[in-house]
Formats: structure tokens, sequence, C-alpha cells
């Protein structure tokens, strides 16, 4: 008998469980989904728009629910119009090529002695005067456009938009509804890849790595396994129980409901028990 089946021999016999259910049968689990977010509103509003029922399937960046912003709309489209203006700086522009033919004009014309040369340094200040005016036009364009950028932002707040490829699980609040900042609006999961944290024995925990295989047997398959891999095992073991959390992700084509109570092996650590594929 080999040292690792010695431990999990010691293992079950410690919990009251026979060796089978260490070795052969695996380890239990719960599925879980591979994300699992509940989206809000960063601001209060009155929801003017729900896109999505309950059960629909949404992809990431699609807007879900959108708050009331008629008047945040009407605002955007004011700086938008004052971002794109260029009137004020090609106006500027022209000032200064004018300016600066009148001082040519007047260089001209103090060579013949006909201006003083208190009007040719006025003119020479004239220009210089408009150069800074076509900056100021410049700069405050772009700060038009920065305050177009930010009134854009605060308008995406308004919209839930989902960040993740998915089902929508649950609708906390509905067209028509006041919502407050920050409070439950809709929930989004991803169940077509599944997650499983299973309690592994410390003396099976050091034979895995993450990437390595594993194997979920699903209720009602006969012990048919699913083929699956580590993506995370805990840093931290569980010193009452002597077992670390190494979580395994499973696909999951048939879209099976998460929750469900599962058996997780390590092909290769004792259990040569063959999988199938998805």
């Amino acid at each position: 008998m080999t040292k690792w089946l010695m431990g999990c021999v010691g293992l079950a016999l410690a919990a009251g469980a026979p060796l089978w259910a260490a070795a052969d049968e695996g380890i239990e689990a719960v599925t879980k989904p591979s994300a699992d977010v509940t989206l809000a509103f960063v601001r209060p509003g009155r929801i003017n728009e729900v896109r999505v029922k309950e059960g629909d399937a949404v992809k990431e960046g699609d807007i879900l629910l959108r708050l009331e912003d008629e008047a945040e709309q009407i605002q955007l489209a004011q700086l938008k119009a004052q971002a794109d203006d260029t009137i004020r700086i090609r106006a500027a522009e022209k000032q200064v090529l004018q300016k600066q033919e009148d001082l040519k004009k007047l260089e001209w014309a103090g060579k013949e002695g006909a201006a003083t040369e208190w009007e040719i340094e006025h003119a020479r200040l004239e220009v210089v005067i408009g150069d800074l005016s076509t900056d100021l036009a410049k700069f405050n364009q772009t700060q038009d456009r920065l305050k177009y950028d930010e009134a854009k932002a605060q308008l995406d707040r308004m919209r839930i938009i989902s960040p993740i490829s998915g089902k929508v699980e649950q609708l906390f609040l509905h067209k028509g509804e006041s919502a407050e900042a920050l409070a439950k609006v809709v929930r989004v999961v991803k169940t077509d890849i599944l997650w499983a944290d299973a309690p592994v024995p410390l003396v099976l925990a050091r034979r895995l790595k993450v990437g390595g295989a594993a194997q979920v047997v699903f209720p009602e398959t006969e012990g048919k396994a699913v083929e699956a891999k580590v993506i995370f095992m805990a840093g931290v073991a569980d010193a009452a129980s002597e077992t670390l959390i190494v979580r395994v992700e499973v696909q999951n084509p048939g879209t099976r409901p998460a929750g469900e109570r599962v058996r997780v092996r390590f092909p290769g650590t004792g259990d040569p028990a063959p999988a199938k594929k998805p």
C-alpha cells in the first residue's frame, strides 16, 4: 500500500467514511458559476428601460438597464457642439494674420519715415497678443472636449452594462422603480463553465499543481467522469481537517445548473477511472 493511500485510509477512518469515498469515489464538492456578478447603478434615479428579463443570455458589453437620462442627453449634445466648434480658433488665427500684415506695412512705412517707432512696437505687441489669443482659443476647446468626456462618462454611469457573457439570474428592480445608488439591480452568472472547490487532503494536494488534470462526476451520470482542470490551489490549509481547497474548472455545454453536489477526482493519484469529454 502506497504512502498516499495509507494517508487516505487514515483520513477516511478518522472521518468514519469507507476508504472508497476518499479514493475511488473522489472528493465531494458543490459546483458554482465561474463568474457571478451583482450589478448596481452608482447614482440614484428612476429606471427608464429594462432590456432583459430573467433567464436571458447576455454578452459582455450589453446594456441591461438604463436610468432616465433625457436632461443629461441634452446637456451632452450641447457640450459636444462646443467641443467640436472651431470658430473661435479660426477667428483668432485670421486676426493674427491681419495683425502680421499690419506690422509689415508699418515696418515699411517706418523705413520711409512715415511711421514712428512707437507705432511699430505697438503693432508687434498686437501680433504677440493675437498669438496668445489663438493659444487661448485652442486651450478652451481642449477644456470643452474634457467637459464633454466627463459628461459622457457620467451618462454611462446611468446604464448597467454586463461585464461578462452569461445569463440574467435575477432582476431586483423593474422599469419605473427608483434605484438607490449601489443598491442591487441585476445578477448575471456564467454557467457554461463551472467551478468546484474541493477540500483535498493535504497528502493528495501536495501531488497537484495548477493546470493539472482533474475529473468531475455529476449526479445521475452512473459514475462517468467529465474532464476538468485545476485552476487554483489555496495558500492556506485547514488545520482541523488537514485539507486544502483546490478549485477545478469544468466545461458545461449542457448548461447544468450550478449548485449541484459532485465528486472531484484527480487522475494519476490513485483514481484510474477514465473521463469523457463534455
